[in-house]
């Protein structure tokens, strides 16, 4: 059973992560575990509990991770946020579910 405590499905809503990850699309996740630089993750900010963001890591120094969206016209990240601490990353993305497609990564 505790396992399945270690995934879990987050909604796409919005289009920060557009193309790859669009409105609508379902992502299997795998909550805690380590990330690296190009993995799609899940953030939770501490000044916003219970709010998900899905972005990239597109850089890890000590302490600090810099997160962006794909779709850069349309993304909340840390443009405005500045870096993020680790500990504000709750997940990795695995696989995407489209309706009426398959999963990819």
């Amino acid at each position: 059973m505790k396992a399945f405590r270690r995934f879990g499905a987050v909604a796409v809503s919005g289009a920060s992560m557009a193309p790859k990850y669009r409105n609508g699309d379902w992502l299997l996740v795998r909550w805690g575990g380590g990330f690296y630089v190009d993995h799609i993750v899940v953030i939770e900010r501490e000044s916003y509990p219970g709010i998900f963001y899905i972005k990239r890591v597109k850089s890890i120094k000590g302490n600090e991770v810099w997160v962006e969206g794909d779709n850069r016209q349309s993304s909340e990240d840390s443009h405005k946020w500045g870096a993020i601490s680790p500990e504000e990353i709750v997940g990795k993305v695995l696989f995407r579910y489209r309706k009426g497609k398959t999963l990819s990564e």
